[in-house]
Parts: structure tokens; C-alpha cells; sequence
């Protein structure tokens, strides 16, 4: 039986990298101890199994060295005032995947001559919240009492992701890798990025998050598409942001979802905070904590009494369930998961024969023939 010479780092490298320890693999690999250790090799067939199961090309596992992997897009996230590092295989691939989304849509829409969005790198840090929050309300044609019509957070969700997409805005959310519901987006390592470009902007939201998360994440990126500015994102409404993009992003996405000055018309000051951000919540469809911090923004609260109703309702929503799923039918999270504007037009592109079917499986997640045309029919492609 032969055995592969690895170096015993990449070993333990790919491992780290994945966010497995020892004993999850136990079961699979009971010999990596001593793989890890250089007291023995695996054979090339375990070396090709370890590989599929850290998520890692089997070829960095021949490396002298742990390669650097740096985050392909500025990182904006933040913990306790600290950059996070060490990004997650799940996180790393979901840019890639989408980067190669955003690179095909960019040439589909030259040789189809879609024209470039204005809106795009059209804001800088030097105009206000309001200003932009206005700009971007009027582009994507989002009247807030309309909104405060829907019945439910998913129903506005919707609808913003609909504009934003007929506005020429790529929105992809998954709580998935792909289409794998095996490797799970992790809501405490990123809620969102945004890829900017003036013919094939993206906003990626991580599906696991709450409906009224994601409508902030996707405001937020949103924020960073008419500042010009790809990056990776952990937006929070309640937070007090240090003065930069993400502070500067934040604002214009809660000034946007909730504006002030229809905060001021509608705020009853002689009920209890708690049952007015719920309130409040429901009527503008954002979370408790945006509703909290506009509040603040509008000198309602003082600082300290945000913080403490800040810190008291954080800890009740993380009782709750997220509402995020990587499951259900295909066919009806597809659109989801790879946007509809992205996904109708592989279809289409590829029924024209001007796409292969196999570069289109791999950018939609699919596997047959019969399912390929199917989401095509679902999606209002072919009859």
C-alpha cells in the first residue's frame, strides 16, 4: 500500500481551516493523530477523503507550507474593535462562487449591451445618510407606507430583494454553500457582502440570519454598492459603529428602512421601550434593535438607557429561533439562493446555446438535465 508523503502542518492546517477538531473526524480518519503527528502517511484514496471532508483542494495539501488565504474583498467586520481573521472555508468559497456569478453576468450583460447603473460608486462618505437613504428609496421605487402594508417581515424581505434586483442589482441569499445544505453559513462569522460594479453589482445575505436581519444586511450592502466599495460586512443597527464605512453604511440603511422623520409622526412616547421597538418593528418591518437605535437617533433615549434596553433585548432574540433554513424545494430557493435576475438570465443564455450546460449546473447547483429544465418553467424562462 503506498503512502503519500504530507506535510504534517497541512494536516493540521486543513483541519484548523474547516473548524474541526480531532475527534469530529475520529470517526472517519482514526489515524490522523498520527498523520498530524509525522508518525505515519496516508495513503493517497484517505489523503482524497480527508480532502473532500475539510472542504480544501487536494493539491494544497502538497505544499511545502500553509498557503495564505486572505480575504478576496475588504473585510468591514468587527469584534470587540478587532479585524477577525482566519476566514472560514464556507465563507471563502460562497465569495469565489459568487465572484464567478458576478464575472459571467458582467460579460452577459456587455454582449447583451445592458446599460451601466448610475447609481453605482454614485454616494460618498461626505453625503448624508438621509441623502443617499433618498436616492437609493427613489432608484429602487420603495415607498415605506407600501411596506407597512405587508403582513410579514418575509413578504417585505421579498419585495426589497424584487426591487432591488429590477434596479439591476444581483441579490443572492443562502444559509448554504451553493446548493450544499451540508456545509451551513454561520450567522456569527458574516451576515453579508457586498461585490461592487456598475454592470453586475452583488449583494450576497446570509439566509440563516432572521427575515428583519437580512433586510438590514441587504439595505447595508446596498449602502456599499453606491459608495463603490466591495466588502465583507456584520452590520448591527444597535451597535455604536466607530466613524468610518460601516458606521457611515449603517446609518443610511436604517435611515433608509425607518426614516426619522416618519419615526417622529408615529412614536408613542408613553409606552414601555420594549413593547415600542416591537411595536414599531412590525409597523416598518426591521428588527427590534433597528427600531431601538432610531430611537436613540432621534433623541427619544439617551445613551445609557439604549444601551441597557440594547443589551436586554439582545438577549431575548438570541432565545428566539433565526427563522434561516439551508433546506426546502429547489425550485423554489433557487431563485433565492442565486437571485432571480442572475439565475433567468444562465437559463436563458444557455437555452440559446450561448452558454454550456455544465458551466450553467455549476453556477445554478444542479446535476441533471431534467432539473435545469424544470427551473426554467418555474422561473418563467420556457413554457
Amino acid at each position: 500500500m503506498t503512502r503519500i508523503p504530507v506535510n504534517p502542518e497541512l494536516l493540521t492546517w486543513a483541519r484548523e481551516r474547516a473548524g474541526l477538531d480531532m475527534l469530529a473526524l475520529a470517526g472517519r480518519f482514526p489515524k490522523l493523530p498520527e498523520w498530524e503527528a509525522g508518525e505515519l502517511q496516508p495513503t493517497l484514496r484517505q489523503l482524497e477523503n480527508f480532502a473532500r471532508a475539510v472542504h480544501v483542494a487536494i493539491g494544497y495539501l502538497f505544499l511545502p507550507a500553509p498557503p495564505p488565504e486572505p480575504l478576496p474583498i475588504p473585510d468591514f467586520r468587527t469584534l470587540a474593535d478587532r479585524e477577525l481573521t482566519h476566514p472560514s472555508p464556507n465563507l471563502l468559497d460562497t465569495i469565489y462562487l459568487c465572484q464567478q456569478r458576478q464575472d459571467w453576468f458582467r460579460d452577459y450583460a456587455r454582449v447583451h449591451a445592458l446599460p451601466t447603473l448610475e447609481f453605482a460608486g454614485s454616494a460618498t462618505l461626505q453625503h448624508t445618510p438621509e441623502r443617499v437613504a433618498e436616492a437609493m428609496r427613489q432608484t429602487l421605487s420603495l415607498i415605506i407606507a407600501e411596506r407597512q402594508q405587508l403582513p410579514t417581515w418575509t413578504d417585505a424581505l421579498r419585495q426589497l430583494i424584487s426591487k432591488a434586483e429590477d434596479a439591476g442589482v444581483l441579490v443572492m441569499a443562502s444559509g448554504v454553500v451553493g446548493s450544499n445544505s451540508h456545509r451551513k453559513l454561520d450567522v456569527e462569522e458574516f451576515r453579508g457582502f457586498a461585490l461592487a460594479d456598475d454592470l453586475a453589482p452583488l449583494v450576497f445575505i446570509n439566509g440563516a440570519d432572521s427575515k428583519a436581519a437580512q433586510m438590514f444586511t441587504l439595505a447595508h450592502e446596498l449602502a456599499h454598492l453606491w459608495l463603490g466599495e466591495s466588502g465583507i460586512s456584520d452590520p448591527e443597527a444597535g451597535r455604536l459603529a466607530e466613524p468610518g464605512i460601516e458606521n457611515w453604511c449603517n446609518a443610511v440603511a436604517a435611515e433608509f428602512l425607518m426614516p426619522l422623520a416618519l419615526l417622529r409622526q408615529d412614536h408613542q412616547g408613553a409606552i414601555p421601550i420594549a413593547e415600542e421597538i416591537q411595536r414599531l418593528a412590525r409597523s416598518f418591518k426591521v428588527s427590534t434593535l433597528v427600531a431601538l437605535r432610531r430611537l436613540f437617533d432621534a433623541g427619544f433615549i439617551d445613551e445609557p438607557t439604549l444601551w441597557q434596553s440594547y443589551h436586554e433585548e439582545l438577549a431575548r432574540i438570541r432565545t428566539l429561533d433565526r427563522g434561516g433554513s439551508g433546506g426546502g424545494n429547489f425550485y423554489s430557493t433557487l431563485g433565492a439562493r442565486t437571485g432571480k435576475r442572475f439565475a433567468r438570465a444562465v437559463l436563458s443564455s444557455t437555452l440559446e446555446g450561448q452558454t454550456l450546460f455544465q458551466d450553467a449546473f455549476r453556477m445554478l447547483g444542479m446535476r441533471k438535465t431534467s432539473t435545469f429544465y424544470e427551473a426554467a418553467r418555474e422561473l418563467g424562462v420556457m413554457l
